[in-house]
């Protein structure tokens, strides 16, 4: 598999910033509630870059999206909360200006001093940013001297703010979260301590493929849970009852197994439940059950305790962990078992000196949730964007960075 080259790419550090204007493209789509942000984490991981900028005495120009307005401006979709929460954290002002483009931008930048932040309205109140307007590219690069990217959760998408706007720009380089997570990825793909495990969950087989397909020549083992597990042992012949089951995936799985069975590893006993109400969050009577006796109109909703184990000692073996996709639905309490248990059995393997590298989205959460986010290597701050890295893709956002 050819792993991306970021290497190469250009660095804040190599760039002459004093007294320059620095347009960073961050990814503060962060939720926010009456009018607060309600969990930080994505403006505490622009902190690096923002704070290396300002003690050079850069002026700052920072670019994001929140939320898909869709080319209209959408009051709740504001950045407003967002100048308020990060200049706490900054511990300074963040100045705030109602647009990304025109006039109003353009005055906000010439009256910004050196180490002064300015944070730009919403770009994707303007439906070009999505369709990665040329010309609209081209207005943001003229707020600018030159330009870093340290927006991961967005580089897989070919936006003017994220790629459009490299083409009208000197200089365009990586900021220190984009350089983070690139480096973590790339040496886990590249350069792995070895026994180098996956661990690949979620509901649906279909939507990891490619990067069951990508890792599988890699790692040494692959264990696979989620509602993707039952389309597997379905497969195989197996009762699933009404477990989650992608029948037009059926096939991929049955090669997948004839291929590499000595590198899968598939839990073997379930929780299961004879009523499950996603909306509500509840379940009706569950109990645990070998693979090969999910009651007829039952489903399964997590590992069991047998599977849990043995995850436990694949993972405590382990030199380097890639982890993407619940093992259940832990959403609900009583199927988060599995997925709590992985979590706290990366956390300790980390403390034993391994590499464990979270890919984002639910399994981020899922740290989250079992407190161990910052007992692991890394979290990424970009579902999509890893795991598109990973099944060995081009992210256009890295991609048009300046080469050294």
């Amino acid at each position: 598999m050819a792993v991306m080259n970021v290497g190469n790419k250009l660095f804040v550090q190599d760039l002459e910033v004093a007294s320059k204007r620095v347009f960073v493209r961050v990814d503060f789509n962060v939720p926010i509630k009456d009018g607060t942000v309600e969990n930080d984490k994505r403006l505490r991981a622009s902190l690096p870059t923002i704070e290396y900028l300002r003690a050079q005495r850069a002026r700052i120009i920072l670019a994001s999206h929140l939320g898909r307005p869709r080319g209209k401006r959408v009051p709740e979709m504001s950045l407003v909360p967002v100048a308020k929460a990060l200049g706490a954290l900054l511990g300074c002002e963040v100045r705030f200006v109602s647009d990304c483009v025109g006039p109003v931008a353009e005055a906000a930048v010439q009256a910004l001093e050196d180490g002064q932040i300015l944070l730009l309205e919403n770009v994707r109140y303007h439906a070009e940013e999505t369709s990665n307007d040329d010309a609209f590219a081209r207005e943001l690069a003229a707020l600018c001297d030159v330009y870093v990217n340290d927006a991961f959760g967005s580089a897989h998408r070919a936006h003017a703010s994220t790629e459009g706007i490299t083409k009208h720009v000197g200089q365009a380089a990586c900021g220190y979260l984009m350089k983070k997570e690139l480096d973590y990825l790339g040496r886990a793909l590249s350069d792995p301590k070895r026994p180098f495990l996956a661990i690949i969950g979620g509901a649906k087989i279909s939507g990891k493929i490619e990067v069951i397909e990508s890792l599988l020549p890699q790692v040494d083992a692959l264990l696979l849970g989620g509602g993707m597990t039952y389309t597997f042992l379905k497969a195989q012949g197996l009762e699933v009852g009404n477990s989650l089951v992608e029948d037009e995936s059926m096939g991929y799985a049955r090669g997948l197994l004839d291929k590499a069975q000595h590198k899968l590893v598939l839990p073997e006993d379930h929780l299961v439940s004879d009523r499950c109400d996603f909306a509500e969050r509840t379940l009706g009577q569950t109990r645990v059950v070998h693979q090969d006796a999910i009651p007829k109109d039952w489903l399964a909703i997590d590992i069991g305790p047998v599977a849990i184990e043995r995850f436990r000692e694949r993972i405590a073996e382990a030199q380097t962990i890639l982890w993407n996709g619940p093992m259940g639905a832990f959403e609900i309490e009583a199927a988060a078992t599995g997925t709590m248990a992985v979590a706290r059995a990366l956390a300790e393997t980390t403390e034993r000196g391994a590499t464990t590298i979270i890919g984002g989205g639910d399994s981020a959460s899922a740290v989250k949730k079992a407190g161990v986010a910052d007992r692991v290597s890394h979290v990424s701050t970009g579902g999509g964007a890893s795991l598109e890295f990973l099944e060995g893709k081009t992210l256009p956002g890295v991609a048009a960075l300046s080469d050294r």
